[in-house]
């Protein structure tokens, strides 16, 4: 019996590994090309934006929360650091203050829910709505072009054939996972996200723990958009739409509870890498890509459903 539950807790903890090792052979077979290194490079691009993003959300969601508004927050900052990433400073100036609106527009979001004690869906809902009216209203509505050479060479750069930005990603992972797994600081984050009130009576000061969760995707959604202004060239304040969708995607599928308190970095990874090749595979294909929102939102629906499920059951 024991060895029976050891199994099947190890077959549902890695469930998603299993799935997504599924979907690259199947991908591979229907569509050889598929592995090929040029596309495994791009699926490394494409990943490595939401996989950012997503990381930002998973402090968030394990405290508790819920943030709707990075996918506004990177095409915000995005704005801001193509008007001066045109060669005018060097690239600290459009990186730092890309960093500053991140963590701004998150710090608003964090007092708002752990001060205003408003819902955080209601909170981040509204700054999603003003953040993207401010990202079109400095630009005009207009994209932002002209970004300087040095600037665009940041997302086209690559170190021993492995692009960038897959090594920021990585960078990210590092530092998030450590900063979650190894220190007190996250074990507080997990506590908040576990019971808000127990956490509360054992002296943990959780007004600043959720501010600072919000602070962090907000953080990371600015770094965001100073990476993807370098990518596709341009400031475009219309751009990122949905993609806090994709991070949550990631997230919950990558095991994240959307209740709080558990999750694991690892789980986040392949979720984003789940998504993106999801993507890139229904593109190889040649499917349209409105079924791409179609799986997604399916995706984000079992996903919630077999953790509300096995909560249930615990319970």
């Amino acid at each position: 019996m024991k060895q029976k539950r050891t199994a099947k807790s190890l077959m549902s903890e890695y469930f998603i590994f299993i799935i997504f090792a599924v979907l690259v052979i199947v991908l591979t077979c229907l569509k050889p090309s598929f592995i090929q290194p040029t596309n495994l490079v791009n699926i490394l691009k494409q990943a490595s934006i939401n996989g950012i993003l997503s990381f930002g959300m998973m402090f968030v969601i394990i405290a508790g929360g819920f943030d709707m508004s990075v996918g506004s927050t990177v095409a915000f900052a995005g704005i801001l650091a193509a008007l001066l990433g045109k060669g005018d400073y060097p690239l600290i100036v459009p990186l730092i203050v890309a960093l500053i609106a991140g963590l701004v527009v998150g710090i608003v979001n964090g007092v708002g829910v752990a001060v205003g004690d408003l819902p955080p869906f209601i909170m981040t809902l509204g700054t999603m709505t003003a953040v993207r009216g401010l990202a079109l209203l400095i630009c005009n509505g207009k994209p932002v072009t002209g970004i300087s050479s040095a600037y665009q060479a940041i997302a086209a750069s690559s170190i021993a054939g492995i692009p960038m930005l897959a090594i920021f990603l990585v960078i990210v992972i590092i530092i998030c996972a450590f900063v979650l797994s190894k220190t007190v600081y996250g074990r507080r984050v997990y506590a908040c996200g576990g019971n808000l009130l127990a956490a509360k009576v054992a002296g943990i000061n959780t007004t600043g723990i959720r501010i600072s969760t919000f602070a962090i995707a907000g953080l990371l959604a600015g770094f965001c958009g100073f990476l993807m202004t370098s990518r596709v060239t341009i400031g475009q304040p219309t751009a990122a739409e949905s993609y806090e969708m994709d991070a949550i995607t990631a997230c919950v599928v990558g095991g994240v509870s959307m209740t709080g308190g558990i999750g694991r970095p690892w789980g986040v990874v392949i979720g984003a890498l789940l998504i993106t090749v999801i993507a890139n595979g229904l593109d190889i294909l040649g499917v349209s890509s409105h079924w791409q929102k179609i799986v997604k939102g399916i995706i984000i629906v079992l996903a919630v459903l077999i953790d509300v499920k096995g909560k249930s059951k615990k319970n």
